[in-house]
């Protein structure tokens, strides 16, 4: 049986990537799939860890060649998920879980009918404004671009099928575990059938 993908969203400093470390060590059945980019690597980021650095030639080859899942262009850098590792996992029955802006979402609602959509939100905008400039990852002038474009990033949430208030990290964990395991046991899934004796 074909496994779940799941889509998790949310402006920067929201606590996309702390959310997934605490939910993905919770879980063996879910697998962080790792995107590709042109961005320079950040601090200890590792290539084929944190992500698959590529240089723009290499990106745009595999746009063309349809290799990505979906594909964004975030403040002068390209992102992609790649196609080929996502559905060979899914094939193998495993959950995956991506992390993708709103452009990406939406291009898996098109490319990919049965994923499940989660939204992070913030608590406040002062809130996501404070952990944005707590990070020290980026120079003022990238974080002034990032909080010009949260008030179209949190409108897209309509587009979710699911939304979690990040105020607490460990209720917004649960409610994201909580997401997956009520997915699972949707009937029209079929993942209850393995609960039957054979």
């Amino acid at each position: 049986m074909e496994g779940l993908l799941f889509v998790l969203s949310g402006p920067s400093g929201v606590g996309k990537n702390t959310v997934l470390k605490e939910v993905l060590a919770k879980r063996t059945d879910l697998t962080y799939s790792i995107s590709a980019t042109t961005r320079p690597p950040r601090g200890q980021e590792i290539d084929g860890v944190n992500y698959y650095f590529l240089s723009e030639e290499q990106f745009l080859v595999e746009r063309r060649n349809n290799g990505f899942l979906e594909w964004a262009e975030i403040y002068g850098h390209y992102y992609g998920t790649p196609r080929k590792q996502v559905l060979a996992l899914l094939q193998k029955g495993q959950h995956v879980i991506l992390d993708v802006d709103i452009q990406g979402a939406a291009q898996i609602r098109e490319n990919y009918a049965n994923a499940v959509l989660i939204f992070l939100y913030p608590p406040s905008i002062a809130e996501l404004t404070r952990r944005l400039q707590g990070r020290n990852t980026e120079d003022e002038e990238a974080i002034k671009k990032r909080l010009a474009y949260i008030e179209t990033e949190l409108a897209a949430v309509t587009l979710y099928d699911y939304v979690v208030v990040n105020d607490h990290l460990e209720e917004a964990c649960r409610r994201v575990e909580a997401i997956i395991n009520a997915e699972e046991v949707k009937v029209t899934r079929g993942y209850w059938k393995r609960l039957l004796n054979p």
